[in-house]
Parts: structure tokens; C-alpha cells; sequence
């Protein structure tokens, strides 16, 4: 692909950088009461200005975190959005725009009054003051998965997982984080001849040091969220802002591509530039960057990067991503060339509280490390063509406390292999008069080259004791249809998932399905799972 083609791309996407608008932006804030399988429950001293649909924002980050669903004039029951990970007394934020010149029109006007003055803006002191104070978060888990088969042998794994997230330990300017695994197989009576080996996995391991608010040093295993297309990390990291411009500095090694663990073969470094705006009317962070990475001294890719978010007029959310190869070598001749690699694309405009939809591009070809498979680095060039995928998805609110949504994705190549259709559409209603609880129903069809299927689920989650216990229930019906040997498959799954609460911060989480095939005997599995969470945040 053209070099003009990757400039034009950068180009429009930096485009959106460019704002406008004075509105007054106001920010309320309050805290997590409850959580349960379903849904968070959050308590402000009002919420007046807050509506059904509104989307609430959890610490720092500025993508939604909960979606309200319903509301009282001191509480609101919300479901989380994006894999959002909460517990009881987080502090959850909502943000909303009025005209300067604009008096809020309020059913009590008291508690706004109190709240306006509460979150007055603090001065450059304070906030830096604020942004230093230890914050330890973490949770702890074991769980068990365990398949029980009526044709094969049984199957059982156990999993324990670490994380902890620890800003400025003991209001010092060093923090910690990790993100840490340990897969085990237990064996069976009934051994097949492939077992499973046990597995530990160390995804986040990282000591940050801020030497002073605009510069930091990163030493360990750590994705980059401004180069998150790298992947991890084992190094050193330096980053320095100059206002709203920054630059960066990698060093370190690539994990082994086998098993993920440390490989000193590995060297890559490299650099970034970039910009953030942060503003009442725009969120916007762009990186551009080059790596290099190498096998044995030996280069193994040299690319550049492109990253870009943003979120404009708290309407239209934009993120770009692309990978621009700039080294190739064949038959041992080497040479520079600009190769485009990766690209993705996608716009989400929200439109009103009851409508918003998002847009999707990606374009992708296999990375061709040329030391690492050298011995077929001419197949993997005759066979790299770009996969490309389209995805459009809307979600729509009809009606209160009904929710509903469609997509459709298609990934194709030129030479027709490898294609598919996707199309998923759900509702779901909430608050269900003399019922409760929520009710959902799904449906997906995929057709590829050589499989259709076809998936319908129904389910309803809901409190079966107050603040203790919550449960779903659910029954998926699954068709395969195999075009190849015009063989069926169909298949029913029953289950049920409980969360029972055993104190603030811990639960315990039990899930059971059946699978029931016509005419075959049914096969179960049952998951457990323990989870303590822990946190400490220190006053000055």
C-alpha cells in the first residue's frame, strides 16, 4: 500500500483534534452500595440531574463505565459496560454540560446547590496533592472448571489469579501493579494421550516511578496504553510530558512467542511522540512511534506505529490504529520499504439517550518476523494477504427499562477464502412488573466457508435474597450445519451462574450447565469460583 494512502489516514484522524464550544462542564460524584452479578447499585446525594441511559465513568477513565437503568432521587441501579470491574465503595462519576449563561432546572434545588460547591475545581497544588496519595486495589481468586463427559474423560482445571494495582505506595512516588496466573490440570483416572501442561502466566508485572508530575520511569513487564498495539513489554519505559505534548522511550525485550515467558533473544526498542488534549469539549491522546525488534542481533522488524482516541462533544468517539512495516528481507537481500501491515478504524456516535451506533474497519496481514521464521519467510509472503472485517453495531432504547441492539460483521479476503457473515441482535427488559429481575433475549447466525450456525438464548437474572444472593438463569439452543459432509449438529445448554456475597469484599460464585445432544447422554459443567478484593487508600 501506497505511502500517500498512510499519510491520508493519519492526517484525517488528527484531524479530530480540532474543537470548539465554552460550555459550563459539571462533574457529580458518588458511590458503589452494592454489586451484584447483574447489576451495580450507586448512591448520590441527588439525581436530579441524571436520567435513565445516562452512562456513569469510574475513576480516571473516560470511556463509560455503567449504564443507568433505573433511578430513585438518591440511588441508581446501573449494568456494566466494557468489562467495567467495580466493587462496593468506588467512587463512580457522571458528567453533564449546561450553558454558562444556563440555570439547571432541578426537582430539588438544595442538594445540586451543595454539590456544585463540593466539587469546586481544585488548584494546581490540590490536584497534584490528590493525584499522589497511595491507592491500593487488588483481588485474589481461585476457580475451578470442571467438564464432565459422557463420551470422553472428564476433564478439571484449576485457576488462581493475583492483581493489584498499588498508586504511590505509602504517598511516595513509587506505584506497582501486576497481573499474574497459575493454570493447573489435574489428572484423571481415564488419561487421553494428549494432557495439558500447567501453565504460569505473567501478563502485568511493573514498578512506575514518578520523578516529578510530568516524568515517569517504568521498569518490568508492561503493555504501553498509548502504544497498546506492542503488547507487552519486558524493560524499561521512560515518558516525559511537555504540557500537552509527550515523548517516550522503550527498551527491553519481546516475550517469548512459544510460551510468553522471558526471552533475552528478544531485544526491541524504540520511541514515541505524541499529544493529549484534555478539555470540556474534547478528550484526545495521539502516538506515533518507530521499534525496532530483533532476534539474536539480528533485525527481526522494523515498523512504525500510529495510535489515536478520542472523544468529541461527549457525542462522538473515535479510535484509530495502524502498523506500517518499514524493513523486509528476502533470500538474505534486505531493503527498506513502507509495507501497511495493520489498520483499524471505528466511530461510535451516540445520537441521543435512546440511540447510538458504531462503526468498524480493520484491515490485517500476518507479521513476518524475517529471523525468526527465515526458513518460511517466502510461503508466509505468497500467503499474507490482508484479512478485512467491516462491523456496524446499534444500540437502541425503545421503550423504559427495554433495551435492544444489532450487529452485523463481515470478514473477507480478494481471494474469497476465509469469509464470513455475522449477524447478533438482542433485547432486554428490566424491572419486570410483578416479576423483577431482567429478561434477555439473543440470537446469532454466523455463516462461513464451510459452517453455518445458528444460536438462540433466553435468560433472567435476578436477587433472590437482598444484597446477599443473585442468580441467572439461561437456555441456549445451538444448530451447526457443516456444508463439507451435510452433517447437523444440534445442541441445548441449561445453567444457572449464582453470586452469593460473603462480606464486602468477598464472594463466591457457582455456575452449572447441561449439555443435552438428541439421543446422547448429557454432558455437565460446574465452575467455581472465590473472589477476595482488597484496597487502601491513604489521607495525606
Amino acid at each position: 500500500m501506497k505511502i500517500n494512502f498512510v499519510i491520508l489516514v493519519i492526517s484525517l484522524t488528527l484531524l479530530c483534534s480540532k474543537t470548539f464550544g465554552q460550555d459550563k462542564d459539571i462533574t457529580v460524584t458518588g458511590r458503589v452500595s452494592f454489586v451484584t452479578s447483574a447489576n451495580v447499585y450507586v448512591k448520590f446525594e441527588s439525581t436530579s440531574a441524571i436520567n435513565i441511559g445516562d452512562t456513569l465513568t469510574f475513576s480516571s477513565k473516560k470511556t463509560p463505565c455503567l449504564i443507568v437503568q433505573n433511578k430513585s432521587s438518591i440511588s441508581l441501579v446501573c449494568t456494566p459496560i466494557f468489562n467495567c470491574d467495580l466493587k462496593k465503595d468506588d467512587a463512580v462519576y457522571f458528567n453533564y454540560t449546561v450553558k454558562v449563561d444556563e440555570k439547571i432546572a432541578v426537582e430539588n434545588p438544595k442538594p445540586v446547590k451543595s454539590i456544585e460547591k463540593s466539587f469546586e475545581k481544585p488548584t494546581v497544588k490540590e490536584e497534584i496533592d490528590l493525584k499522589s496519595r497511595e491507592n491500593i486495589r487488588g483481588k485474589v481468586s481461585i476457580a475451578s472448571y470442571s467438564n464432565l463427559s459422557s463420551t470422553s474423560a472428564d476433564r478439571h482445571r484449576m485457576m488462581y489469579l493475583f492483581s493489584m494495582d498499588a498508586q504511590h505506595i505509602n504517598n511516595s512516588k513509587l506505584s506497582f501493579e501486576s497481573y499474574i496466573n497459575y493454570r493447573q490440570y489435574l489428572k484423571t483416572k481415564e488419561t487421553s494421550a494428549y494432557q495439558s501442561k500447567n501453565s504460569f502466566n505473567i501478563y502485568n508485572l511493573a514498578l512506575k516511578y514518578d520523578v516529578d508530575p510530568t516524568f515517569s520511569l517504568t521498569l518490568g513487564r508492561k503493555i504501553n496504553n498509548k502504544t497498546s498495539s506492542l503488547g507487552a513489554i519486558d524493560g524499561l519505559q521512560a515518558e516525559k510530558y511537555f504540557g500537552k505534548n509527550y515523548v517516550g522511550i522503550i527498551a527491553g525485550f519481546r516475550p517469548d512467542i512459544n510460551d510468553y515467558g522471558f526471552n533475552s533473544k528478544l531485544l526491541e526498542y524504540g520511541g514515541y511522540i505524541g499529544r493529549a488534549i484534555n478539555n470540556k469539549s474534547l478528550y484526545s491522546q495521539t502516538t506515533l512511534g518507530l521499534l525496532q525488534q530483533t532476534n539474536n542481533g539480528q533485525i527481526d522488524r522494523r515498523y512504525g506505529y500510529f495510535q489515536h482516541s478520542s472523544t468529541i462533544l461527549k457525542k462522538l468517539n473515535l479510535f484509530s490504529s495502524l502498523e506500517f512495516d518499514l524493513y523486509n528481507k528476502v533470500d538474505t537481500i534486505a531493503k527498506n520499504s513502507i509495507n501497511l501491515t495493520n489498520l483499524y478504524v471505528s466511530a461510535r456516535y451516540k445520537f441521543s439517550r435512546k440511540f447510538n451506533l458504531m462503526l468498524s474497519y480493520d484491515s490485517r496481514k500476518r507479521i513476518l518476523y524475517y529471523e525468526t521464521y527465515q526458513t518460511e519467510i517466502e510461503r508466509l509472503l505468497n500467503d499474507n494477504e490482508a484479512r478485512q472485517g467491516v462491523r456496524m453495531r446499534m444500540n437502541i432504547k425503545p421503550a423504559k427499562n427495554i433495551y435492544s441492539g444489532f450487529s452485523y460483521s463481515k470478514r473477507f479476503q480478494s481471494s474469497n477464502q476465509n469469509k464470513s457473515d455475522n449477524i447478533n441482535g438482542y433485547v432486554s427488559w428490566s424491572n419486570i412488573p410483578q416479576i423483577g429481575g431482567r429478561f434477555s433475549l439473543n440470537y446469532n447466525n454466523n455463516k462461513s466457508d464451510y459452517m453455518q450456525s445458528s444460536i438462540i438464548s433466553l435468560s433472567h437474572s435476578r436477587e433472590l435474597i437482598r444484597n446477599k444472593l443473585s442468580a441467572d438463569f439461561y437456555f441456549r439452543k445451538v444448530d451447526y450445519d457443516y456444508f463439507n459432509n451435510n452433517a447437523t449438529s444440534k445442541q441445548n445448554y441449561y445453567g444457572t451462574n449464582l453470586s452469593l456475597s460473603l462480606g464486602k469484599t468477598l464472594r463466591l460464585d457457582l455456575s452449572g450447565e447441561v449439555s443435552a445432544i438428541p439421543g446422547e447422554k448429557n454432558d455437565y459443567r460446574i465452575n467455581t469460583r472465590l473472589i477476595k478484593r482488597f484496597k487502601n487508600k491513604r489521607k495525606k
